[in-house]
């Protein structure tokens, strides 16, 4: 099916044009001449809206289609509603129930997602995207790609402003990961994901580290919190115990008192516990699908389902072995799963064009492991030192592994991982330069918020 039209065509250059122009004023307020994130700026958008545009003629010359068009197509039954009034329009975008709004049947009853908030949050953006362009996909795209960029953007800012000396190195971690750029970009869940995540990052650390409790940053936090929450709300399950941790280990360490740093600590884990149960019981439906049960019971079926198509047709699938349905089997899959995840697929097992880019970038994560762990190995103790690198760590391994015991093919693994990778590649960057940099968050908490609040005006 084509899903590409003339309109595509015609309108992204024109979309081209005035984002980038929107994005060079952005860079002229905040970052002048000779300020050291200037370079990185537009480079980060233009990998962004080269990748929404790649993604989009892969899915459609490559793929003859697949969930970034099942996406688009939502969109389009939603604006194609307008037709008949706003009112209806309205409702499908919030997706009212049928019950008692028999005017939205004729367009519920072909869209099959509508009862998957996750995946109809995703075509209710591409619509409201779509009112810009007629619902066009790549216009639609490029406006994913930018407002995921901003997110992203801020979640490297986030960081450099802690270790200042490492900008050029921690561009490439955040922003220019093919991966990341590629499948972060377009119409998917993970583009509204590496959002969600950029700026959730962001708000947290101005809100819990330099204190600053602007509504903006209150309402940015709650935004980003929901978006992944929706979506999927499994990148939250790896995320807030990481992201517990880090705070943990940042106010401790200020703390003088060995006796009042464990009394913090008991504190600031149950409150953590308290917020997990709430968190628990708003989005209990969602964490259902979650459980250690159903997750385990799901990757157990996956693997044999994956294993069976794969004795009768080639295709890019991979194994762990086998392991019962529980939280022990899984567990005992760890190593295999962070190793899927961050290391594979290795050149040999890439049996089609898209694998072998995903086994190139695979192997050069490999190679710069091995060459922090064996020339690097002096920096490893830095990791109990600096609370940053313990968030990293953490996040990477336990999100790895989440998608590693679950996915089965490195396709899907392909898109499935980027969460985690700019969280990896600032650890082995950090860990590279640590000497070099010579700071660590205590040292420089002091001038964050400074170059924060300047970077803002």
């Amino acid at each position: 099916m084509q899903y590409l039209t003339i309109w595509d065509l015609i309108l992204t250059p024109i979309y081209l044009i005035v984002l980038i122009a929107i994005a060079r004023r952005q860079r002229e307020k905040l970052y002048p001449e000779g300020h050291p994130l200037r370079q990185y700026f537009l480079p980060g958008l233009y990998v962004k809206l080269g990748g929404a545009i790649f993604i989009g003629l892969i899915y459609q010359f490559y793929y003859g289609g697949g969930d970034t068009f099942h996406f688009f197509y939502h969109s389009k039954v939603i604006n194609s509603s307008l037709d008949d009034s706003l009112s209806t329009w309205a409702k499908l975008l919030t997706r009212q129930p049928v019950e008692g709004n028999p005017e939205i049947y004729p367009f519920v009853s072909v869209m099959e997602w509508y009862k998957d908030p996750s995946s109809y949050t995703v075509a209710a953006f591409g619509a409201l995207f779509g009112l810009l362009n007629g619902t066009s996909y790549i216009p639609i795209a490029l406006l994913f790609a930018y407002f995921s960029f901003t997110g992203v953007w801020a979640m490297y800012r986030t960081f450099v402003n802690i270790y200042p000396t490492l900008h050029k190195y921690l561009a490439i971690a955040f922003l220019f990961i093919p991966s990341t750029f590629v499948w972060g970009s377009g119409v998917f869940k993970d583009t509204i994901c590496m959002f969600g995540l950029g700026w959730m990052t962001y708000a947290v650390f101005r809100i819990f580290i330099n204190r600053d409790f602007s509504i903006r940053n209150i309402l940015m936090l709650v935004l980003s919190f929901y978006l992944i929450a929706v979506v999927k709300v499994y990148i939250l399950l790896a995320f807030l115990p990481a992201l517990s941790l880090w705070l943990l280990l940042t106010y401790s360490h200020k703390i003088p008192s060995a006796a009042a740093r464990w009394v913090v600590s008991l504190l600031f884990i149950g409150i953590a516990f308290v917020g997990f149960l709430f968190f628990s019981q708003i989005f209990a439906k969602e964490l259902g699908r979650y459980s250690l049960e159903h997750v385990a019971n799901t990757a157990a079926a996956t693997r044999g389902w994956i294993s069976y198509v794969s004795e009768t047709q080639e295709g890019s699938s991979y194994d762990l072995g086998e392991f019962e349905p529980t939280m022990a089997g899984m567990l005992s899959k760890f190593p295999q799963a962070v190793v899927v995840t961050l290391f594979r697929p290795f050149p040999w097992e890439a049996a089609k064009v898209i694998i072998a880019l995903s086994a190139l970038e695979a192997l050069v994560f490999l190679y710069f492991t091995l060459r922090v762990v064996v020339t690097k190995s002096k920096n490893l103790k830095a990791v109990f030192k600096d609370p940053n690198l313990i968030f990293f760590l953490v996040f990477s391994l336990i999100f790895a592994f989440a998608v590693g015991i679950s996915s089965y093919n490195f396709g899907t693994l392909s898109r499935y991982k980027i969460p985690c990778l700019p969280f990896y590649s600032a650890f082995l960057v950090i860990l590279w330069k640590y000497n070099e940099s010579n700071i660590s968050q205590q040292t420089h908490l002091s001038q964050i918020q400074e170059k924060e609040v300047a970077e803002l005006a």
